[in-house]
């Protein structure tokens, strides 16, 4: 049976920062891509960024570009977003993922594990 825990969401000022963790039951990452994407109230899931364990390639969304950055933990069942700079347009729920494939893949619906999300908030 195969969990993805995410947690380090959480209340920030804007311009600060989080970093998010997910932890893997059941699998590790090696042959997978792995994901974080995010859901605000009243919108749909989308990608915030992405990791090929094949050959390390990364994808992030233009809206984080330069200010994310998604990474593999020393334990080969962690993964991280690091969140810089946040703003109030990433307020979101965000959500840890894995697909059973190592090429770099970051659309929502192709994922097939999922976590249970954390809550980031940013106030202005």
């Amino acid at each position: 049976d195969v969990q993805l825990q995410a947690s380090g969401g959480g209340l920030v000022q804007a311009g600060g920062s989080l970093r998010l963790s997910c932890v893997a039951y059941g699998i590790i990452w090696d042959g997978y891509a792995i994901g974080w994407f995010r859901q605000a109230p009243g919108k749909e899931r989308e990608a915030v960024a992405c990791f090929s364990t094949g050959d390390g390639s990364s994808y992030y969304a233009d809206s984080v570009k330069g200010r994310f950055s998604i990474a593999r933990g020393n334990a080969k069942n962690t993964m991280y977003l690091q969140m810089n700079g946040l703003e109030p347009g990433d307020m979101a729920v965000y959500y840890c993922s894995a697909l059973t494939m190592v090429s770099l893949i970051c659309e929502v619906y192709d994922y097939d594990y999922w976590g249970r999300g954390t809550e980031v908030t940013v106030s202005s």
